[in-house]
C-alpha cells in the first residue's frame, strides 16, 4: 500500500513539473507573439504615414475604434484577400516559437532535476540518520530512533528498530540466563556439599560392624542427592524445553485427590488434615503426571508450615478466561520479605521445616508455566498462606 502510495506521488510530482514547464513555454510565446503583433502594426502604420503624412489622424482613429473580433470569417481580413500570409509578417516566428519551446522544455527539465536533487538529498539524509543509529548500536550506545514521517524509508526504520529492539531483549535475556547460571551453580555446589559432607563423616566414623542407624543416615543422605540430581535434571529439561508435556483433558477433583493420595504419608506424620470439597466437573488440558507433581510441591509447602491439628484446604472455580484451584493452610502464613522471592530456586523462606532443597516451589511455577497457566502466593487475612493457580483456556 506504501509503495503504491509512492508511485502514485511520484508520478503526480513528474506530471507537475512537466505542466510548470508548458506553463512557461505558452507564457514566453504569449508575451513574444504579443510583442510581435505590436511590433508589426507599429511598423505597418509607420509606413502608412510615412508614405503619405495626411493619413495620421486616420490611421490614429482607425486604432482607437479597433476591435479584436475572433469571431470574423477569415475572408473578411483585408489582407488576406490581397494574398498576404500571416509568414509575410512573421518570417521569424517558426523559429522563434522553437526556441521558446526549447526554454520551456529546458526549465522543466532543471525543475525536474531540482526535485530529483532534493528527493536525493532527503533520502541520503534518511540512510545516514539509519546508518548513524546501527553504528550507535553496535557502540553499544543504542538509543530510540525517532520516527521522521511517513516515507519510502519509514518500514525500513520501524524493522529496524525492531529487530534492534529484540536483539537488546535477547542480550539480557543472555546475560540473565548467565548470571543465573552462575547462583544456581553455586546453590547446587553449596545444597550438594552438605550431604556429600556427612557421608564422608559418617564413613569415616563408620565401625567395622555399623549400626542399622548409621546405615540409615548414610541411606538418607544419599536419598537428598539422588532427589537433588533428579530435581536439577527436571530443571535443565524445563529450561531447555525439552520436557515432553501431554496435553489432554485433565478433571480437577480428581488431580487433586490423586496428589492429596502420594502425600497421606506425610498428611499422617505432620498431624495435618486435607480437605477437599468437590465443586463439580472441570477440566484443564495438560500433563496428568506433570501437573500432580507441581500440586504436590504446592500441598508440601504447605503441610510443612502447619502445625499438628490443621488443614490443607482446596477449592477450584472457573469462569470463561480460567480455572482456578486455590490451595492454602492453617499456618502463620509468609514472611513479608520471603514474598517475593517463594518461587525462586534453591530459596528457603523463614521457618522451613526439615531438610527441603528449595527446589519444589520453583518446579512447580516452571510446569504450571508451561501449560498455558499461572501460581501466585499470598498470605490469607486471617492467617493462613494461600497459592492460587490458574489454568487460562487460550
Amino acid at each position: 500500500m506504501r509503495e503504491r502510495k509512492n508511485i502514485v506521488v511520484l508520478t503526480g510530482l513528474v506530471l507537475a513539473v512537466s505542466l510548470a514547464g508548458v506553463s512557461i513555454t505558452c507564457l514566453l510565446l504569449t508575451k513574444y507573439y504579443n510583442y510581435a503583433h505590436v511590433q508589426a502594426l507599429g511598423g505597418i502604420c509607420q509606413k502608412i504615414i510615412e508614405n503619405q503624412p495626411e493619413a495620421e489622424l486616420a490611421v490614429l482613429r482607425a486604432l482607437k475604434e479597433y476591435e479584436y473580433n475572433p469571431d470574423s470569417p477569415p475572408e473578411e481580413n483585408i489582407i488576406l484577400t490581397y494574398g498576404y500570409r500571416q509568414s509575410a509578417f512573421w518570417k521569424s516566428s517558426e523559429k522563434y516559437g522553437v526556441y521558446f519551446s526549447a526554454v520551456g522544455f529546458l526549465t522543466a527539465v532543471l525543475l525536474f532535476l531540482i526535485v530529483i536533487f532534493l528527493r536525493h538529498k532527503k533520502e541520503t539524509a534518511r540512510i545516514k540518520t539509519l546508518t548513524e543509529y546501527l553504528e550507535k548500536v553496535n557502540a553499544g550506545e543504542g538509543g530510540v530512533l525517532s520516527q521522521n514521517g511517513e516515507d519510502a524509508f519509514s518500514k525500513l526504520q520501524d524493522e529496524i528498530y525492531k529487530t534492534v529492539t529484540e536483539l537488546y531483549q535477547t542480550r539480557d535475556a543472555a546475560l540473565r540466563a548467565k548470571n543465573n547460571f552462575a547462583e544456581n551453580l553455586y546453590n547446587i555446589a553449596h545444597q550438594m556439599k552438605t550431604p556429600v559432607t556427612a557421608v564422608s563423616l559418617s564413613l569415616q566414623m563408620l565401625p567395622e560392624n555399623p549400626s542399622k542407624e548409621q546405615c540409615e543416615q548414610i541411606r538418607r543422605q544419599l536419598s537428598r542427592l539422588t532427589h537433588l540430581e533428579e530435581s536439577l535434571l527436571l530443571l535443565a529439561r524445563i529450561d531447555t524445553g525439552t520436557l515432553p508435556l501431554e496435553r489432554e483433558e485433565i478433571d480437577v477433583f480428581t488431580v487433586l485427590m490423586l496428589a492429596a493420595d502420594n502425600l497421606q504419608e506425610m498428611f499422617s506424620q505432620a498431624g495435618v488434615l486435607a480437605d477437599i470439597p468437590e465443586a463439580g466437573e472441570m477440566a484443564v488440558y495438560g500433563d496428568m503426571e506433570w501437573t500432580m507433581e507441581a500440586i504436590m510441591n504446592v500441598m508440601k509447602n504447605c503441610i510443612e508450615h502447619t502445625p499438628p491439628g490443621g488443614a490443607v484446604h482446596c477449592a477450584y472455580e472457573q469462569n470463561p478466561l480460567y480455572i482456578q484451584i486455590q490451595i492454602w493452610d492453617t499456618g502463620t502464613g509468609f514472611a513479608k520479605e520471603d514474598i517475593p522471592h517463594i518461587f525462586e530456586r534453591f530459596y528457603r523462606g523463614q521457618g522451613t521445616k526439615g531438610e527441603g532443597l528449595g527446589i519444589g516451589l520453583a518446579l512447580s511455577k516452571a510446569i504450571i508455566e508451561r501449560q498455558n497457566g499461572t501460581i501466585t502466593a499470598r498470605n490469607l487475612a486471617d492467617g493462613g498462606a494461600c497459592f492460587e493457580i490458574r489454568f487460562y483456556s487460550h
